[in-house]
């Protein structure tokens, strides 16, 4: 029962960080646009936010199951960490909050500093790495449970898309859920690169022959179900 709320728990702050970030970067690439291309360019780049969080997800199920990619997969998200660390020292979300308003509101009125087709490119290459972040956390906790990974991605869908601006002036209010999401991140990150080393199926222990067999740890989260 503990395991299960607090995985639902990592889920909503993993989102939470992740998700606001992600409409951050949206809201940056549009914010050269004119207001009639602008709030174009933030729908298309929620779609297609939304779809690429759906096909990752089907994907990261598969290949999580890889030997060797659950290794990687806990790399990826130890630099997710980094990162994040970098936006909170650096104060980004006090600096989203003013971008996010300015792509939301009137903001710019000038003659446009880039094309619809521009800011589209920018916000897709964006959204791939924003949202290959947000399904391996997500992956991660849920650890195969299709229930958690489902109600974690669309949680995220639907943050990003209608509470992005009130997710970035939270987050700048109260740092200190920053520094929660870190560390949950972290933790989920380092379990990650555990299982990736010892997991019997998948680790690169035992398939380097590191790990004995009767030495790796068997499926799921600490050995148990």
């Amino acid at each position: 029962m503990w395991d299960t709320i607090f995985d639902y728990g990592a889920i909503i702050i993993a989102d939470l960080i992740l998700s606001g970030d992600n409409a951050l970067i949206i809201g940056m690439a549009a914010a050269g646009l004119p207001p009639e291309l602008r709030k174009k360019a933030i729908l298309f780049g929620m779609v297609i936010a939304a779809v690429l969080r759906v096909v990752f997800a089907v994907v990261a199920t598969k290949l999580l199951g890889i030997p060797g990619l659950l290794f990687v997969g806990g790399l990826l998200l130890l630099y997710v960490c980094w990162s994040l660390y970098k936006d909170i020292r650096s104060h980004t979300d006090e600096l989203a909050v003013e971008a996010l308003e300015e792509a939301e509101d009137g903001g710019y009125q000038g003659k446009p500093k880039r094309s619809l087709k521009q800011a589209l490119i920018a916000i897709t290459i964006a959204d791939v790495s924003m949202s290959l972040d947000n399904v391996l956390a997500v992956a991660a906790i849920a650890d195969g449970d299709e229930m958690k990974l489902v109600i974690g991605l669309g949680l995220a869908i639907v943050l990003m898309a209608f509470a992005a601006t009130l997710i970035m002036k939270l987050l700048a209010r109260y740092p200190w859920i920053s520094w929660l999401g870190l560390i949950v991140l972290l933790y989920v990150a380092l379990e990650m690169l555990y299982r990736g080393i010892t997991n019997c199926g998948t680790g690169i222990g035992p398939l380097m022959g590191l790990i004995s067999d009767t030495a790796c740890v068997p499926s799921g989260k600490g050995g148990g179900h």
